[in-house]
């Protein structure tokens, strides 16, 4: 299989930094830039120090998920270990060493190339740190992004062998966040050359130490799909590792707040085409929609899913009438002596190769031709694209107001213990603790635990609560949507004592 060729950029260069921007950041940012639009993956190359801290951080966790399966024999071959800063660890906890170091170092390298992404489409370099946890996280607070320490000694076939511990796709691995950076000690690591295509995996060239950097679902987002999400996996030929020893792999995934709001709002500002599906959603409701796509499309046979692939990659009107590397409508389009029409960005670089893009033909630069028609239907959906995003920003602000007003109502009434029944809702948490309810279920509820009471216990993420079942004492962890309450939940006070909040990051 051949390996793919992608850009390698070293960290130093695309670090922030005051002052006027150097040759070399912008050189590399095109760099980063010009690979994740062709591959949607990048290689980020660490210092020396930084380098040592990876191979450190691969080893101890080799050794650790070792030690673990010498302890408890017959029990698989395969472990995950998920770190969380600013989680607080319980007595019977442990972890690999030196995790809290990797996930500083592989936090500062996500954050570089975000910054490095946003820069390249013409935006602040801090347009998405609304996003992001603070740095340094404040106290009492659990970080959004997650590492995820892996080691298998199994087979990947089959989805089985997920890198980054998240859920597989059909024929490999997506994140859902805006940015993974993956570090393995053996080669094998795969992307898909077509972004979301399958059958055309290529090999990456990855040294143990550097950073396979991959673009999330909430990035894609973000940037109205100028930056898809990646596809990947980990070959079946290398799964067993060097000489079958196995294989060990570090997965950071730079992770968006649940309460904050995925908005395209900068990206028009930039002059970007908006596609009508993007419209603002709370990362709450985004990613339990991406939970229930991948429900559905987990009972779906791999030739379906293929097929509506092939579906949703046909040619739209806007991507035909848009620059493929800005993303700005044609309104300069030409005709270049083969035949096919460029505008923005891509004319630009078909004039300075002499080389079409998309035959590989010699370009004669000094016989082009406006193509007016071309240019005409650009200038004419731009036209109406422009009416609908004013349209949008006018009712969004309507929208606004009349909620700010709806708040201002109901604030008097929220603060006598009324419950706000949906205006500008992010994440809900319609229970409280030492409540009473019943499990009424969905599709990801066990079976065995729907119509039990239960009693929840603490608060955990994302709308999530930990209960125990009345009766048997089990511990289950449920969302608000499964849950229902009981109309005599005060008695439950005489039943159980107070017990105390815990902000759970599981």
């Amino acid at each position: 299989m051949a390996t793919c060729p992608l850009t390698r950029i070293r960290l130093s260069d695309i670090a922030q930094y005051d002052g006027a921007p150097s040759g070399s950041y912008v050189r590399a940012v095109e760099a980063l830039s010009g690979s994740l639009m062709r591959h949607n993956a990048v290689i980020i190359e660490l210092g020396n120090e930084d380098t040592a801290l990876m191979r450190c951080g691969l080893e101890a966790a080799r050794l650790y998920f070792r030690s673990r399966a010498q302890q408890s024999a017959g029990k698989g071959s395969r472990g995950v270990y998920m770190y969380r800063a600013g989680r607080a660890f319980e007595d019977w906890d442990s972890s690999p060493p030196c995790m809290a170091d990797v996930f500083r170092c592989m936090g500062k390298a996500a954050r570089s190339a975000l910054c490095a992404i946003a820069r390249h489409l013409r935006l602040r370099s801090d347009v998405f740190n609304h996003l992001l946890d603070d740095t340094p996280l404040p106290a009492n607070e659990v970080s959004s992004s997650i590492l995820v320490a892996t080691y298998s000694h199994s087979s990947f076939q089959n989805g089985k062998g997920a890198i980054g511990g998240g859920k597989p796709a059909m024929n490999g691995e997506i994140e859902k966040g805006l940015l993974t950076l993956l570090s393995s000690d053996t080669p094998g690591l795969q992307v898909s050359v077509t972004p979301m295509a399958t059958g055309t995996w290529q090999m990456v060239g990855q040294h143990p130490g550097d950073l396979l950097l991959l673009t999330g679902k909430a990035l894609s987002h973000a940037t109205a799909g100028l930056r898809p999400s990646a596809l990947y996996r980990a070959s079946p030929e290398y799964s067993l590792g060097v000489n079958g020893g196995g294989r060990s792999s570090l997965a950071f995934r730079l992770m968006p707040q649940g309460n904050a709001i995925l908005d395209c709002s900068p990206i028009a500002a930039a002059g970007h085409v908006i596609p009508q599906s993007y419209v603002p959603v709370s990362v709450s409701q985004f990613m339990d929609d991406l939970s229930a796509e991948e429900d559905i499309l987990g009972s779906q046979s791999d030739n379906t899913y293929v097929a509506q692939n092939n579906l949703n990659k046909e040619a739209t009107l806007r991507s035909v009438l848009s620059d493929s590397l800005s993303g700005s409508f044609l309104e300069d389009a030409m005709v270049v002596s083969c035949g096919h029409s460029f505008g923005g960005l891509m004319l630009r670089r078909v004039i300075e190769t002499a080389r079409c893009t998309l035959c590989s033909a010699e370009v004669e630069t000094g016989s082009l031709i406006p193509n007016l028609a071309l240019r005409a239907a650009a200038a004419a959906v731009k036209h109406e694209d422009d009416r609908r995003l004013f349209h949008n920003a006018a009712l969004r602000k309507r929208r606004k107001e009349v909620g700010d007003q709806t708040d201002s109502i109901r604030r008097p009434s929220k603060e006598n213990g009324d419950a706000d029944d949906g205006f500008n809702r992010g994440v809900q948490y319609p229970f409280s603790v030492n409540e009473k309810v019943v499990i009424k279920g969905n599709r990801r509820t066990p079976e065995k635990f729907v119509g039990k009471e239960a009693v929840i216990t603490s608060q955990c993420l994302n709308g999530w609560y930990l209960l125990k079942i009345i009766g048997t004492g089990e511990n289950v962890r449920l969302q608000y949507r499964s849950l229902s309450k009981l109309l005599n939940s005060a008695a439950i006070e005489d039943r159980c004592p107070a017990l105390p909040i815990h902000n759970n990051s599981s």
